[in-house]
């Protein structure tokens, strides 16, 4: 037999053995651990032998009772069916609650109460509805048990008459206790809703009224863990783009300025594209008969033509001479002799 050979034989038996002495270690610590388990008192817990939601009607076919340790009941829990459904009525789920979920007070009405929303307020706080749409509702994505953060948004004139709209974080950690009039958990089809409810203190209600008079309410979805409010401030156009709205008009304007001088530009291009067009054509035209013009063969010179004689004609010269005419033989003469003034007719001497 070879050495290899040998060898792989010892170390399967030793691996062997090795397997055998770790399970026996094993098994005997699980027999000690369910010895001390057995030596713990036991007590029994009420569960839901099936899915409750809101409003489900408790019967003793939707509980069942399960072994459970003594010192971990949890607190509001009901040891046997019949301490569930004691009282005179019937008890509702407030909540939904899963399959081998112990069933507690808070999470189930008194006896004979329906499941509304008053059963499910806590402790001095109120139920308050606000108004939202597809989008200011999350697009349908709040269901109840949700926590989410109130945004109001608003537009005020300024002192320079222009309106201004600014966003603040009205309420945080909000706890939203029905979509529509829908306040089932378990709930988890986004469906558009018109009106969500929300547990608020009675100051937080006021405010929620005030504003949904002021302004749009939106909401913002928060982190299921997520139930401590953070520090916010305001939002206004200026923190979007850094700029005023009249900083946007003026903006605007001068791109609206830009792209006029562009179009009329483009145009005197296109003028002057048509004219440059025009000419080439023109003369391309004029080559074309240029070289038509040099294909056609001369034409014979014609004879000169002899011009007529011209007719004599008789020239008649006139002679105008100019007559001095002969003087008058008399002159009249004006003569002022102080203030008198006297006409003498003499004759003229030659």
């Amino acid at each position: 037999m070879r050495a290899n050979t040998l060898i792989m034989i010892v170390l399967a038996g030793v691996f062997g053995v090795l397997a055998v002495v770790l399970a026996n270690i094993w098994l005997a610590s699980q027999r000690s651990a369910m010895a001390r388990t057995d030596g713990v008192q036991r007590d029994t817990v009420v569960v839901a032998a099936m899915p409750l939601k809101f409003g489900d009607t408790l019967s003793a076919d939707k509980l069942r009772e399960i072994p459970w340790p003594a010192g971990a009941i949890p607190a509001g829990a009901f040891k046997t069916t019949k301490d569930a459904l004691a009282g005179n009525g019937a008890r509702q789920a407030l909540q939904a609650i899963s399959a081998n979920e112990p069933v507690l007070a808070t999470k189930i009405t008194g006896a004979g109460q329906r499941a509304t929303l008053s059963a499910v307020l806590g402790e001095g706080m109120k139920a308050v509805s606000i108004r939202v749409n597809d989008v200011l509702g999350v697009a349908g994505f709040v269901f109840p048990g949700d926590r989410v953060d109130v945004l109001l948004t608003r537009t005020t004139r300024g002192d320079d008459g222009a309106d201004k709209s600014f966003v603040d974080v009205l309420l945080q950690s909000m706890k939203v206790l029905a979509v529509d009039q829908v306040a089932d958990e378990s709930k988890d089809n986004p469906t558009v809703v018109k009106s969500v409810t929300l547990e608020a203190s009675t100051k937080d209600a006021q405010k929620l009224t005030l504003a949904a008079g002021a302004g749009q309410l939106s909401l913002a979805l928060r982190q299921a863990a997520a139930s401590k409010g953070e520090t916010t401030e305001r939002v206004t156009l200026s923190d979007l783009i850094g700029e005023t709205p009249a900083d946007v008009a003026a903006r605007q304007a001068e791109l609206d300025k830009q792209a006029a001088a562009e179009a009329a530009a483009a145009a005197e291009r296109k003028r002057a594209d048509d004219k440059i067009a025009g000419l080439t054509q023109a003369v391309d035209r004029v080559g074309s008969q240029i070289d038509q013009l040099s294909k056609v063969k001369p034409a014979p010179a014609p004879a000169p033509a002899v011009a007529p004689a011209p007719e004599v004609r008789e020239v008649v010269k006139e002679v105008v001479r100019y007559v001095q005419p002969e003087p008058p033989a008399r002159a009249t003469v004006n003569v002022y002799r102080g203030v008198k003034f006297e006409t003498y007719d003499v004759p003229r001497q030659k």
